[in-house]
C-alpha cells in the first residue's frame, strides 16, 4: 500500500512537465528513508537531468541513500543519450531497494535498466500502479509501440450539428472551454488541420489563453493552396506542410512530399519520422472523417453548445460512439471518448 502511495506521488511530480519533455517520457521519482520522503524530482525537459538524478540531487544527507528506497514511475534508462544511464547511477550509489511503476517498452531500455540494477544485488519491484503509469505516458508508449503519434480528434459543434454558420467562422465554445482548448494545445506535441480549415479560418494554432509551448503545426495542403502570408506560416511555431508538390525547409517551415494514395498510412510514417508523439486533429470535417472512418484515433474531444442552432453550414463529422466522460462548462459540454 505504501509503495502505491509513493508511486502516486511520482506520477504527480511527472505531470508537472506535461508538454515539455518531448521526445522523452514524463517521469517522476522520490527517495524514501525510514518512511520519510528525503528527495523528490521529475524530468523537466529533454537534454536535462532525468527524474532519478533530480531526486538524488535534492537529498540533503547523501549518507542516507544506501539505506533508502528510490521510487520511479518508469523504468530507469540503461543507455547513454544526452545524459548518462540512470540505472548505472542507482547501482553506483547502492540504493537498498528500487520500486518501478511501469517498464519502458523503448528498444534502448525494455528491461535493461531493471536488469542492471538487479545484477548489482539491489532488490527491484516493478508493476506498481502500472496502469496509471502507462496512462501517464500514453503518448510515449503509443509512439514507440504503434510507430505513430497518440491521436486526439477534436471539434466544436452546435446543438444542430454544425461547425460554422453559412460556411463562415463562427464562435461555438465559451471562454472557459477556450482556455481548456489552449491548455490541450500546450499539453500535446502537434496540431493538424486540412487545406479548407486553414483557408476558411486562417488559424494560428498557437497557445494563447494559458502558458505553454506552441505545438508543431501540421498542414495537409496537397496542392499548396494556402497563401504564405496566412497565420499558420508565422514564426511562432514550426510548421510541417504535407503536400504532393514540394520538399525542403525554409526557416520554421518544412515541406514534406507524400503520395495521396494510402494517405493516412503515409502521414503516420511522416509523423513518426519527425518524432511527433501526440497530435490533435483539429479539422475540418473531411480530415476528421478520414481518421474516424479508418478507426485511427486514440481519444476524441467533442465540444457541444446545445443552445446554439446554426441551421446551415459545415456539418460536424459523423461519430457513432458514446462518450466515456462528459464535463459541463457552463452552457457548453465536453464529451471525452477513449478508444
Amino acid at each position: 500500500m505504501q509503495d502505491e502511495l509513493y508511486i502516486k506521488r511520482c506520477i504527480e511530480l511527472a505531470q508537472k512537465a506535461l508538454g515539455n519533455t518531448y521526445p522523452n517520457p514524463l517521469v517522476g521519482s522520490i527517495i524514501v528513508h525510514n518512511g520519510k520522503i528525503i528527495g523528490e524530482g521529475y524530468h523537466h525537459k529533454a537534454g536535462e537531468n532525468h527524474a532519478e538524478i533530480n531526486a538524488i540531487n535534492s537529498v540533503q544527507n547523501k549518507e542516507l541513500i544506501p539505506e533508502s528506497t528510490i521510487y520511479v514511475s518508469l523504468e530507469p534508462c540503461a543507455h547513454y543519450g544526452k545524459t548518462p544511464p540512470c540505472a548505472l547511477k542507482i547501482k553506483e550509489l547502492g540504493f537498498k531497494k528500487v520500486v518501478i511503476g511501469a517498464m519502458d517498452s523503448h528498444d534502448k531500455v525494455n528491461g535493461k535498466g531493471k536488469k542492471i540494477i538487479q545484477d548489482s544485488g539491489i532488490e527491484v519491484i516493478s508493476g506498481i500502479l502500472e496502469k496509471e503509469c502507462i496512462e501517464l505516458n500514453k503518448r510515449f508508449f503509443t509512439y514507440h509501440e504503434k510507430k505513430r503519434p497518440y491521436i486526439i480528434l477534436k471539434w466544436a459543434e452546435s446543438g444542430d450539428g454544425f461547425l460554422d454558420k453559412d460556411f463562415k467562422p463562427t464562435a461555438i465554445s465559451n471562454t472557459l472551454v477556450n482556455q481548456f482548448v489552449h491548455q490541450l494545445r500546450a499539453d500535446e506535441h502537434a496540431i493538424l488541420v486540412g487545406t479548407y480549415t486553414a483557408l476558411n479560418d486562417n488559424p494560428s494554432l498557437t497557445v494563447r489563453n494559458t502558458t505553454g509551448i506552441n505545438p508543431t503545426r501540421v498542414l495537409i495542403d496537397f496542392d499548396l493552396k494556402v497563401p504564405p502570408h496566412f497565420n499558420i506560416f508565422n514564426k511562432e511555431a514550426k510548421t510541417l506542410v504535407v503536400n504532393s508538390i514540394k520538399e525542403g525547409s525554409n526557416e520554421n517551415i518544412q515541406f514534406i512530399n507524400i503520395d495521396k494514395e494510402n494517405f493516412l498510412l503515409n502521414l503516420m510514417s511522416v509523423l513518426y519520422k519527425e518524432q511527433i508523439q501526440s497530435i490533435i486533429i483539429e479539422g475540418g470535417t473531411y480530415t476528421l472523417q478520414q481518421f474516424i472512418n479508418a478507426d485511427l484515433w486514440d481519444e476524441a474531444i467533442i465540444i457541444k453548445n446545445e443552445q446554439l442552432q446554426l441551421e446551415n453550414g459545415t456539418k460536424a463529422p459523423t461519430f457513432p460512439h458514446l462518450p466515456n466522460k462528459t464535463i459541463n462548462f457552463s452552457d457548453n459540454i465536453i464529451q471525452k471518448h477513449i478508444h
